[in-house]
């Protein structure tokens, strides 16, 4: 059997031409780990100290452990005081958010987050 050269073009094409808002990786991206399976426990847990609303992202700030930790996740309704579950995710220091003209000295992107009920 023979392959078409223009189909794994396109195929390759399709699949690159989905992208992230610039200087900000794609939403569900994750690193080390897979993403959770439907109904598995998200592992990761902390408390809503702030939230910022941005693109397609939610910007967390959050203490885990007793420590202060800035997350990114697909948008996600939270507010002061919630328990929010996330999953692990791709750490990036100094990034600079262009939507919100912010840089943060270490982020987590990840892959979801949700209110712990």
């Amino acid at each position: 059997m023979r392959f078409a050269p223009a189909l794994f073009v396109l195929t390759v094409f399709s699949a690159s031409a989905i992208a992230a808002p610039s200087g900000q990786p794609a939403a569900g991206m994750t690193v080390g780990k897979a993403q959770p399976a439907a109904g598995e426990q998200l592992p990761r847990k902390g408390k809503v100290l702030n939230s910022i609303d941005a693109s397609i992202y939610t910007y967390i700030e959050l203490t885990e452990n007793g420590k202060n930790v800035w997350i990114a996740a697909p948008t996600v309704a939270v507010k002061k005081g919630d328990m929010v579950r996330f999953s692990d995710g791709a750490v990036m220091s100094n990034f600079h958010s262009k939507s919100l003209n912010r840089t943060f000295e270490s982020i987590v992107f990840v892959g979801k987050a949700a209110v712990e009920k």
